[in-house]
């Protein structure tokens, strides 16, 4: 019950994307229960199973899809204060769970509905035609089996989510800092406590300055506040791309006055701002896997032509490629943000790179995933068979759901990305900074994407068709 009021009383942007996922798992129940008319009206098992496994495309889609909106649902995010009415992480990620499985299981009931009008199982009336024989509309439908296959949708949507959301303990071992109250009453953040009279010898606080700075350049950083320095600037870690005064995204946050250690010169800076990690590790992966993805494909076009299920060395060469592709996202999207911050960058410049570069991993990832799917798409359409007139709505209903699954994708990893900077934002508009700064920043990141990624796609589907068709 807890579960369906946080469903009808959560924002209307909330319920959309919900709305959406239902509809991305009535359209995978659908190609479901089609590869199940299919397999009654067609006695061979090999074409059948096929069919089957072309789902399986969907299916992935539809439960990406379904992760990324519970992770954007404030309704379920950990806030101060629940545990105490015994809403802790890990109810809280059950309850993510079932309203995930709640938004599928209506999905999956319209697709049922919508089988049986078409098969006339509710009307008497079934639709007739060249492409309706996957209905079975002569032969009973076996209930267990529908029902079955319906259920996979909401079961593996449900259990990602909470593999997703599952709460995690900390690292054992990882450096954790101690707020407290320094001398005279200064604000601090320190690893070690000191003994009586300690803060008074001759570099004592240069050895402790040098060490908060080793410990933040060492320790992963969870959008917490800016690291403290001695000469009064918060310095964002080192990453290559140069130390810039303000918050880590470069935002450029003024220091108040204050010493960190109680001797003035130093500045307390509380802003929540995301730090600039290092570069992901998938991008030399995701080249290679896609090299060699495109090899595979280059020699499978050399042992003769056919359709692609009499080449399967081409398909998995494309999957490959693809594998490839989604795997060197996050990397891509970190090179792009250092590339803002080349060649004497502005505040724009700098604000729109260090972001890049701290969602590298969140916006890369979908992205990543976008670009596998054109190209995938691309080479595909080369090797349809249009004189197959059965599959051709199957087919498109199935692009569909894969391309707008991961399209929507990476648009709710954008909201995401705006919420997690939601802090970051407000503090720059409480220390002065535009509106429209804040717009040309997120329109050049846009564009920086677009326009690395975009030709990445198409060269990759033209060198991915090119083997297949050939």
């Amino acid at each position: 019950m807890l579960a369906l009021r946080l469903s009808l009383g959560a924002h209307p942007a909330v319920q959309l994307r919900r709305l959406l996922v239902a509809t991305a798992s009535a359209g995978t129940g659908f190609l479901l229960l089609s590869a199940l008319g299919h397999a009654l009206g067609h006695p061979d098992p090999s074409v059948s199973a096929l069919r089957l496994a072309w789902c399986a495309a969907p299916l992935a889609a539809t439960v990406y899809f379904a992760v990324a909106v519970a992770r954007t649902d404030p309704g379920t995010r950990p806030r101060p204060g629940l545990s105490a009415i015994g809403l802790g992480p890990a109810r809280l990620m059950a309850i993510s769970a079932l309203t995930t499985a709640l938004s599928c299981l209506l999905g999956s009931a319209l697709a049922l509905l919508a089988f049986l009008q078409l098969r006339g199982d509710l009307t008497g009336m079934p639709v007739d035609g060249a492409a309706t024989d996957f209905l079975a509309a002569g032969r009973p439908l076996p209930l267990p089996a529908a029902l079955t296959l319906l259920a996979l949708v909401p079961l593996t949507a449900s259990v990602a989510v909470a593999m997703a959301l599952r709460p995690r303990e900390p690292v054992t071992g990882a450096p954790r800092a101690v707020h407290a109250y320094g001398r005279f009453g200064a604000y601090r953040r320190t690893a070690a406590l000191e003994s009586f009279g300690a803060y008074g010898r001759f570099g004592k606080q240069l050895a402790a300055s040098a060490r908060v700075r080793r410990t933040a350049g060492a320790a992963p950083e969870r959008g917490g506040a800016a690291v403290l320095e001695r000469d009064g600037a918060a310095a964002p870690g080192r990453d290559g791309a140069g130390d810039t005064p303000g918050t880590a995204d470069g935002s450029g946050a003024a220091a108040g006055p204050g010493s960190a250690d109680g001797s003035g010169a130093g500045t307390v800076t509380d802003i929540p701002a995301p730090a600039a990690h290092t570069p992901p590790s998938g991008l030399p992966w995701g080249i290679t896997v896609l090299a060699v993805g495109l090899a595979v494909e280059a020699f499978a076009s050399r042992s003769g032509t056919g359709s692609p299920a009499d080449r399967p060395a081409a398909l998995l060469g494309l999957a490959l490629a693809c594998v490839g592709l989604a795997l060197a996202g996050p990397g891509l999207t970190h090179l792009c943000g250092r590339m803002l911050q080349t060649a004497r960058p502005g505040a724009l410049r700098l604000l729109a790179g260090r972001v890049l570069m701290t969602e590298a991993t969140r916006l890369g990832r979908p992205l990543g995933v976008v670009c596998a799917v054109t190209a995938a798409a691309y080479a595909m359409a080369s090797l349809h068979e249009r004189e197959d007139a059965s599959s051709g709505p199957l087919v498109a209903l199935g692009v569909l759901l894969v391309a707008g699954c991961t399209v929507a994708t990476l648009l709710t990893a954008a909201v995401e990305s705006r919420q997690a900077r939601a802090d970051t934002t407000t503090a720059l508009r409480l220390l002065g900074a535009p509106t429209v700064t804040l717009r040309r920043a997120a329109a050049l990141r846009a564009g920086v994407l677009l326009a690395l990624f975009g030709p990445l796609s198409l060269v990759v589907a033209q060198l991915s068709a090119w083997p297949l068709t050939g």
